[in-house]
């Protein structure tokens, strides 16, 4: 079993998404707009936690692609019940980061 404060004392970033196929499309996405990263998706049943470290970037048109539909980034918000690191934003891209790292 994993110590919390492995969980905490990282320097992760990401969403956590509710599941379905937004957070399926959104883990995908991750994946393909971070090809130098190594993007860990973890399955907690009612929702997906997408991560990587340091900062990760994820493109509307990419989560389009995954989803095969139009997507709007507010959909994004919707669906995630919270996120690791900062956060900003366009209607094109989202960036979760690090200003500081442990």
């Amino acid at each position: 079993m994993g110590n919390n404060t492995d969980i905490v004392h990282n320097n992760n970033v990401g969403p956590i998404v509710r599941a379905g196929e937004v957070a399926l499309a959104v883990a995908e996405a991750a994946e393909i707009d971070n090809p130098d990263k190594e993007v860990k998706v973890l399955d907690q049943t009612a929702y997906l936690r997408i991560s990587c470290e340091q900062e990760m970037i994820i493109r509307r048109e990419t989560i389009e692609e995954c989803l095969g539909k139009n997507f709007e980034m507010r959909e994004l918000e919707i669906n995630m019940a919270s996120f690791a690191g900062q956060i900003e934003g366009t209607s094109d891209w989202v960036r979760f980061y690090l200003e500081k790292t442990i």
